[in-house]
């Protein structure tokens, strides 16, 4: 590619990003001033708890750990 056609490339890249960042402004536009919240907030139905709590050890029991290899055996 010549300079000319990359700088063309960026040019419209720039252009694209403006647009977004644009509409970007205009959906935050749309929120209730002082609310922290989007405009369409997620359903709490769809949303999972994760507990406090921490897990069962057993569930580790006889694992391996990722990358290092099998217990019982030395890593290369």
């Amino acid at each position: 590619m010549s300079l000319q056609d990359d700088l063309t490339a960026v040019r419209r890249n720039l252009d694209e990003l403006t647009r977004k960042v644009e509409q970007l402004e205009r959906q935050a536009g749309r929120q209730k001033p002082g609310s922290s919240t989007p405009a369409a907030a997620p359903d709490p139905s769809r949303m999972v708890t994760v507990p406090d709590t921490p897990y069962d050890a057993t569930l580790w029991q006889d694992v391996d750990d990722e990358g290092l290899g099998a217990r019982d055996r030395r890593a290369p």
